[in-house]
């Protein structure tokens, strides 16, 4: 027996070995040195080392003192790499280069720098920004928008906030990228991007992704959540107050914890009657279907495939281009017309 507990133990330690390599060879290549063959370098020096840990547990003589050795070169890893620090002082690309804030005096709340590009294609467009106040009295619903490209498993999901007169809000919650820089999936795991809340009108955010997204083709669906008043109130709060707090302290994006779906997700935990934890929520794309299941769309009664058809924008969108009442036109005939329920 403890010749087997001995095997299973050298098991154990050359796999969190290969894993402590892999993780500390991928977060020097995508972190380290600005300069690409000093960074590339200490990425395969670190590999190496790890094969070689990896290599040293077959042989008795050398096995703990090259793990130790290894331990060693590791906590330092780790000590450069939490040591990494997010700012909002870099050069950033113009559309999110403008940070929001809100200032709130009771139930009154002035947002700052809302984004409304004037848009000619994806990547032209006149930058302009507005100030408006809410009063939260006057929220009566909150629309999910879910956005897909590549599939139905993966979507990107904001929330837009509706008030009574018709006005909305909309928040996405997305990377903030420098000047020259694309997204990755991969990067997002290793403190590449700032975290970066999207304020805008919805002419902007979800007329880019229906209207002048062509590389690929986007598909958007805008769903009315149920539930009581309240919590919505206490959601938008919630996001203000992330918003505040990011311009006062930036934060890394992470491709899983921090993503768009995780964080309503997170932001929605201050509101009692919060969703559980489920993998749908990593597999964003499966989000709306997740609410669905759990009775937090609107109107109750259809099936999901039918509400989904009925919610899907896109041909309403182009019509209404840059319609002043571009938000009202793209709800005409879809559930989101239906105001949130106050149960």
């Amino acid at each position: 027996m403890s010749r087997i507990a001995a095997i299973f133990g050298l098991l154990l330690l050359g796999l969190l070995t290969a894993m402590a390599g892999g993780w500390g060879t991928l977060a020097l290549t995508y972190s380290g040195p600005h300069n690409d063959a000093v960074r590339y370098s200490l990425a395969a020096v670190f590999a190496v080392a790890s094969l070689a840990a990896l290599l040293a547990l077959f042989f008795r003589r050398w096995r703990w003192r090259a793990f130790a050795a290894y331990l060693t070169l590791f906590v330092a890893l780790l000590a450069w790499y939490f040591g990494l620090e997010p700012s909002n002082e870099r050069d950033w690309q113009t559309d999110v280069a403008v940070l929001p804030y809100a200032t709130i005096e009771g139930d009154l709340v002035t947002v700052h720098n809302i984004r409304n590009f004037d848009y000619r294609s994806e990547t032209d467009y006149t930058p302009a920004y507005y100030d408006k106040r809410f009063d939260l009295r006057k929220l009566e619903g909150v629309d999910v928008v879910a956005v897909y490209w590549m599939g139905p498993a993966i979507a990107h999901v904001f929330l837009s906030f509706a008030f009574v007169g018709g006005d909305h809000l909309a928040i996405s919650i997305e990377t903030r990228k420098e000047k020259g820089e694309g997204y990755s999936t991969l990067k997002g795991f290793f403190r590449q991007y700032e975290l970066y809340y999207v304020v805008a009108d919805e002419r902007d955010v979800i007329r880019l992704r229906t209207n002048y997204r062509r590389d690929p083709t986007e598909d958007v669906y805008v769903y009315r959540a149920s539930g009581p008043i309240e919590n919505s109130r206490r959601l938008l709060l919630e996001y203000m107050n992330r918003i505040n707090g990011l311009k006062a302290s930036p934060e890394f994006y992470n491709s899983l914890t921090t993503n768009c779906t995780t964080n309503i997700w997170l932001n929605s935990r201050v509101n009692p009657e919060h969703l559980p934890f489920s993998w749908k929520i990593l597999a964003s794309g499966y989000v709306p279907e997740f609410m669905y299941e759990h009775g937090r769309l609107a109107p109750g009664g259809l099936p999901f495939s039918e509400l989904q058809q009925r919610v899907h924008i896109n041909a309403r969108a182009q019509a209404a281009d840059t319609a002043a009442d571009f938000s009202r036109r793209i709800r005409e005939g879809g559930a989101a017309t239906e105001p949130q329920a106050s149960r």
